[in-house]
This record gives structure tokens, sequence and C-alpha cells, in this order.
């Protein structure tokens, strides 16, 4: 298995960051391996992005071989996944469109292969940046809002574990094979490699993104990033409807917490779950609260809202009366 061992300095200074440049990596993954999309928002985003890239590549076959290359069989070259630390998305790139070629071609034969057409091909790095770009501009930054509330919420949800049950519970099921194993070890997969030592400032960040793509990259030793999907609630922008006669009762927003609710959530998750502003979650949530159907608690730093029984029986009852309808 592949596993880091994270001493208690490095483990300390670590924190979870958002970075567009992680969130277009992923998207790109997405449109280049069609992987199957895990919610119906992403599967729409999919199909009416994808035409679009297909269009793209096709006039540039050098771009379409090299990020077919950069993506791999089973690895990711590593020059495409410099360490995110959360600066604006111009500023990450610059790594990417600044390697060399001769490390973009080690890159890509240890990662998959390297083409004949890119034997000789120069400016790797920056072709590859002008990729990421256009998968910036064309695919993600119209939804970054969007992206980055879920992010940021997913990031609530980590931290509020890591509160509760340590870095167990906040780093265990991250990512597909992940866990926390105790003695400053931490699996990231279930792959044969070689151990990583973590230790004193070793630039250590999660994180998240809205697909389900996940990787690892480190630069030198003093930069490490685990970037892993996002809960999948949070990550599913149109949630199951509120009960019809729900909305009724209380109204198509109130409703819709109300249902949000079965589970404890910050109103920065309802925030991303709904795409209403942080005062109209507020406001729905003082309401719910003075009927006596939510409750509210603080865990650590986060204030947590969940429903009560009388929350779970109106829920309950709306559902059963549209069943019999």
């Amino acid at each position: 298995m592949g596993w880091w061992r994270i001493d208690s300095d490095a483990l300390a200074g670590s924190r979870f960051v958002v970075s567009a440049l992680a969130e277009t990596t992923a998207a790109l993954m997405t449109l280049e391996r069609r992987t199957p999309p895990a919610y119906p928002a992403e599967r729409a985003w999919l199909a009416d992005r994808l035409p679009h890239y297909r269009a793209h590549l096709a006039a540039e076959p050098d771009t379409a071989a090299l990020v077919r290359a950069a993506l791999g069989r089973q690895w990711l070259a590593g020059f495409l996944t410099p360490p995110p630390d959360g600066r604006p998305f111009a500023d990450e790139l610059a790594p990417i469109r600044a390697t060399p070629d001769a490390v973009v071609r080690t890159d890509l034969r240890a990662a998959s292969a390297l083409p004949d057409s890119l034997a000789r091909t120069r400016g790797l790095g920056p072709r590859t940046a002008e990729l990421l770009e256009w998968v910036w501009a064309e695919a993600v930054r119209p939804d970054w809002e969007r992206r980055r509330r879920v992010a940021e919420a997913d990031i609530l949800v980590r931290t509020a574990q890591l509160s509760r049950g340590g870095w167990a519970a906040a780093l265990s099921g991250m990512r597909p094979g992940m866990a926390w194993l105790g003695g400053g070890r931490l699996r990231i997969n279930l792959q044969d490699r070689p151990p990583r030592e973590l230790s004193g400032q070793a630039g250590l960040v999660f994180v998240p993104v809205t697909t389900r793509h996940a990787w690892v990259s480190w630069a030198g030793r003093h930069r490490h990033a685990l970037v892993y999907p996002c809960e999948g609630q949070l990550a599913q922008s149109d949630p199951a409807p509120a009960p019809a006669a729900l909305v009724r009762l209380l109204g198509p927003v109130r409703a819709r917490v109300l249902v949000l609710l079965e589970s404890p959530k910050s109103t920065t998750q309802l925030v991303a779950l709904t795409g209403l502003s942080l005062g109209a979650v507020a406001g729905q949530l003082k309401v719910l609260l003075a009927a006596g159907l939510i409750l509210r608690r603080r865990t650590g730093r986060t204030v947590l809202y969940s429903r009560v029984a009388a929350g779970d029986v109106l829920v309950s009852a709306a559902t059963g009366t549209e069943q019999d309808e």
C-alpha cells in the first residue's frame, strides 16, 4: 500500500485550501476520461461541455496527445499537478507554464509513454497551461462560485470531524483506500508504493474538488498536497426536492432547508446546497428554530443545525401524503 509518515509538526501545520487550478485539473480529467458523472448536474455539465472540448482538441492534435499522455494509465504526470496552495488561478498555473520540455518528457514517460509527435515539440509546459486556461474559462469559471461554496462547505465538514474525532475521523475515507492508521501513518491508497516521510515544515495541504477525482502531489520535501472528492451530498447540486405538501405549508425555501437538515449541517453547507445567500439561509433557520422544528448546537468553531423529532414528523407526514397522491 502507499502511505505517508507524518510527524506531529507537519500534521499541526497542515491546512485545507480551495484551489481553482485543482478544480480545473479535475474538470479536465472528467472531460478527457469521460468519467461517468456522479450527479445529475455533473451529467448535464459534461453533456454540454464535452462537444466543445472535443472540438477544441481536434484543432490541436499535439495538445490532445499531450493531455492523454499526461493523464496516464495509472499515474499522473508530475508536472501537471503542482501542489495547490490556494493562490489565484494564474499564480498556481505558473509552475506548469514554466516547466522545461525535458522535465515534461521525463514525466510523460513515467506516467504512460512519450508520444512520437511530442519527442521534438517545444513549449510543452506553455501548451499544457493554455489548455488548462481554456478549461477554466469555458468549463469551470462560469460555475466557479457554486463549486467554491461546495468546497468551502466540505472543509467545514472535515474540520468539524477533526474537532470531534481527531485526524482518524477527518481523513479516513476522504478518498478510496485512504485511512489514518495511527502512529503518524496516513494510508494514501492500496497501491504498493514506498512510504514518504513528511516532517517539520512539510507544507501539507488538503484540497477538495467537486468531481470524483483524487490525487497526491509534491514538490521537493516541503510542499505536499492531497486532492480529494467533496462529500457526496455537498457536491450534488440538485438533491431530491421537498415534498409538495411541505412546500405548500412552509414555502419552497424553508421546506427545502428543513429537508436538508435530516443530517446536521452548517449555514455555509446549506448555502452551498441551496445556492441561496448567507442572509437568506440564516433567515430561514431563524424561523425554523422559533417553530421548534430544528435545533442549533456548536461543535468546536462550527455551528450545526439539525431537525428535531417534530421536524422529522412533519417531513415524514408530507412525504407520506405525496406518496398517497
